[in-house]
């Protein structure tokens, strides 16, 4: 592994013109309706070092909804707060082979949620965080992120009311399924608490900013390796193996198009960009990550 050390801006550049192009054979999801009204042709990466070397290409200012890329830092939140023993009494910790709002996998696993990156999971978990309702919940999280990495999420107001607009009943039933198998306390809590924290905001560069967290030489102690472990098992659904296998870095993505890669002990690498490939993952995200990795030589696996 030889970090980010060689790597230049006008290689950078020219992968994101790649990137732009090959986002066009992807599609925008439009079952929260703010989603399909993105500009499909943004796309925005931020390498960062934690010693503060960066490279930033795009749009890196521009800011979107974070989606299920929050789950990671949930989870790390969670652990910091109550420890490992607590957390996964209510989730587990094994890949998921079905898509991440699959109601049936659920139901096979006997109302225990699979891992934390799908959606069951996370809903487990947003019933975890402290405060009364989803608002006070999200900004317990918010705050100690922001105070944490460095980043200025925000809460996408507009984002949140497409979101309650649509009224999920595929979430609703996973919960109401939790709730009757012992590991919810309020659907009602839970579901809200999860569609805010779903559309907390920033840029690519709070993106990475968060991804130092888990990446820090400072920071490698049990929970962040707990975190980067279900990020390279779990971070992309049903395609996190074969995922695993040819590029070898924890990641996860969100539906917004947003994707965050942790290279422990080095770095992270944020990606925007909305069209999704059939898996819900971004499709120039994707690319321009295993194009940084393999160049790069920054594979967890040499």
């Amino acid at each position: 592994m030889t970090g980010f050390t060689t790597l230049t801006q006008t290689q950078l550049d020219r992968w994101v013109a790649e990137a732009r192009a090959i986002s066009h054979t992807g599609r925008i999801p439009d079952y929260i309706p703010r989603l399909a009204e993105v500009n499909r042709d943004r796309i925005a990466v931020q390498v960062q070092a934690p010693n503060e070397r960066c490279f930033s290409a795009g749009d890196s200012t521009h800011r979107f909804a974070l989606m299920s890329v929050i789950k990671p830092f949930v989870l790390l939140f969670l652990l910091k707060q109550l420890g490992q023993q607590s957390v996964f009494r209510y989730v587990g910790k094994r890949p998921s082979d079905q898509v991440f709002h699959s109601l049936a996998q659920l139901t096979e696993d006997g109302g225990f949620p699979r891992n934390p990156m799908i959606n069951s999971g996370a809903i487990a978990l947003a019933d975890l965080l402290p405060g009364k309702d989803g608002s006070d919940r999200c900004e317990a999280l918010r705050h100690w992120l922001n105070h944490s990495s460095g980043a200025s999420l925000t809460l996408d107001e507009a984002m949140l009311a497409s979101v309650r607009s649509v009224g999920n009943e595929t979430n609703r039933a996973i919960a109401q399924l939790l709730k009757q198998s012992g590991y919810l306390t309020s659907i009602e809590t839970a579901l809200d608490t999860y569609n805010h924290i779903c559309c907390l905001s920033g840029t690519a560069i709070d993106l990475a900013q968060l991804g130092l967290l888990l990446a820090s030489e400072q920071s490698m102690a049990d929970d962040q390796r707990t975190v980067n472990a279900l990020m390279l098992t779990c971070g992309l659904y049903e395609a996190s193996g074969e995922f695993a296998v040819r590029v070898g870095v924890p990641t996860k993505s969100g539906v917004s198009g947003a994707l965050l890669a942790v290279i422990p002990k080095h770095g992270a690498i944020a990606c925007y960009s909305p069209p999704l490939d059939d898996t819900g993952n971004s499709v120039a995200g994707l690319w321009l990550l295993e194009q940084l990795v393999r160049s790069l030589n920054l594979s967890l696996f040499g």
